[in-house]
């Protein structure tokens, strides 16, 4: 499917871009002619995809940046839009895997986890929201994880971000739909990036490549959808784990979905 028309020229802010989802999105992007300002804390990592999305025919703004910092997230709306004038669509991608294994519940793992990957995808939206809310149209795209539907075992702070995540986009969707701005939540399974480098998983729950992702992600934004699960059959497990909780919590302890990390193997 030709997507060029649609993203040629839109200036596309993808925070976490350095790697995995975020790396994949710009190249694809870079094939549409889109404008990318690429996010990330990885200054060399950032440089080299910065000379890849222009080999690919796009043009691309590099910007350091930690998702953690508000004042950082500023800066780069406001360098995005001295560059181009405009911010099309915001693509909040950044993350963190933290988990709490040790059976007791551990602050600052869930402090820290809440920090990016809940604040850090908040501090990005706001950034972004004034130049949006002055030009009447844009849109956001939030990248949460299925796990805020059904949590897993030893996930508890990855989960309870996310699952924050899952209710900030229902209500900024509602909130920013009369304003002209689209809002799409994406809800991948479990995807082959270096975050998820060291698990291993079970073969019901494989780890799905990032363009995998990206193709819906793509389709998601051109069809203005409010959320998008990868894949798609995945949408069943929310509705599921509200009427059988008990039944899902076996199903996923029989069949290890939690998975296993080098060190445990």
């Amino acid at each position: 499917m030709n997507h060029k028309a649609f993203f040629r020229h839109k200036v596309v802010v993808i925070i976490g871009a350095s790697g995995g989802i975020g790396r994949a999105l710009a190249l694809a992007l870079a094939r549409c002619e889109a404008r990318v300002v690429l996010a990330s804390r990885d200054e060399e990592k950032l440089g080299a995809l910065r000379a890849d999305v222009r080999r690919q025919g796009g043009e691309a703004l590099a910007v350091k940046m930690d998702i953690g910092s508000f004042s950082d997230t500023q800066h780069m709306a406001e360098v995005a839009i001295a560059q181009w004038g405009k911010i099309d669509i915001l693509i909040a991608n950044a993350g963190q895997y933290v988990q709490n294994i040790t059976g007791e519940i551990d602050l600052r793992a869930y402090e820290h986890s809440l920090a990016v990957n809940f604040m850090g995808t908040l501090h990005a939206v706001k950034s972004v929201l004034p130049e949006m809310v002055r030009r009447g149209r844009g849109h956001i795209v939030i990248v949460n994880s299925l796990d805020a539907k059904k949590g897993i075992v030893g996930d508890g702070p990855y989960v309870a971000a996310k699952a924050a995540l899952d209710g900030l986009g229902d209500v900024l969707r509602q909130e920013l739909k009369p304003l002209g701005i689209h809002l799409t939540s994406i809800y991948p399974g479990r995807v082959d990036t270096p975050m998820l480098r060291d698990l291993k998983v079970p073969w019901i729950s494989p780890k799905m490549s990032p363009d995998k992702v990206v193709r819906a992600m793509i389709r998601g934004i051109k069809k203005k959808k409010a959320a998008v699960a990868v894949p798609a059959t995945f949408f069943l497990l929310g509705p599921l784990n509200d009427m059988f909780p008990r039944l899902m919590d076996r199903v996923y302890r029989v069949l290890k979905i939690e998975g296993t990390t080098e060190s445990e193997s």
